[in-house]
């Protein structure tokens, strides 16, 4: 039997382009892709937990993965950290929801030096999301890419509502722009580890841009799968 990761999509209509979490061929293992019904954007970009319903939907379509033979569950969107525990203990093989699971591995490879955190939605990514990634104690500075008008029309925005062309330069210099002023804010900052699935197509301009070295959650599928 072929391994292959499994990848939980949200439900969206963006261009995924490879690199995004969500594209099969940005993974170093074949993926299979099984998009949420309706897990929007605002249901998940949430400092909470996702409604009942989906948590559910998520869970089964998690099992379903594992039962076609998945080595891995992941997923597109950080923000999913809040049911990384729960959907672990639903399946028995790894389970990755968020590049936030990483936050705690790499503090330790950097040697407790604060860390920065680029995400889709700063004001979304609260104390409950750091903590069920096991951020307490840790130095995290963030900053968030939900004031960028179009980078939240492309990604935050509902389903019906999203953007149906990628400018990716564009947004690359969004990323880069975001980054630089994370660091020239904090310039003590070690590493940055992307909290958006979305993200990792501009991880190399991102580490070139910032001098940091730059941490994803496809980096975390390589390290357990």
């Amino acid at each position: 039997m072929q391994r292959f990761i499994g990848v939980l999509s949200l439900d969206t209509r963006f261009p995924r382009i490879p690199g995004d979490a969500g594209h099969p061929g940005s993974y170093h293992l074949p993926a299979r892709v099984r998009v949420v019904a309706g897990a929007g954007s605002p249901d998940i970009v949430r400092d909470g937990r996702p409604a009942p319903a989906l948590v559910a939907r998520f869970t089964a379509a998690a099992q379903a993965l594992e039962a076609e033979g998945a080595v891995l569950i992941t997923s597109t969107c950080g923000f999913l950290i809040s049911v990384q525990d729960e959907i672990a203990r639903a399946v028995r093989v790894p389970v990755l929801m968020s590049g936030l699971a990483l936050v705690p591995v790499v503090a330790r490879m950097t040697g407790g030096r604060p860390l920065g955190v680029l995400t889709a939605s700063a004001p979304a990514l609260g104390p409950g999301a750091l903590a069920a990634a096991g951020c307490d104690g840790i130095a995290v500075h963030v900053a968030g890419l939900q004031d960028d008008p179009v980078f939240a029309a492309t990604f935050l925005a509902p389903k019906s509502a999203q953007a149906l062309a990628l400018d990716p330069a564009r947004i690359e210099a969004t990323v880069c722009a975001a980054g630089r002023a994370l660091v020239a804010a904090h310039p003590d900052i070690a590493a940055l580890v992307l909290e958006c699935g979305n993200l990792p197509p501009y991880a190399a301009a991102l580490r070139q841009a910032t001098g940091r070295p730059v941490v994803s959650i496809l980096d975390g599928a390589r390290l357990v799968s």
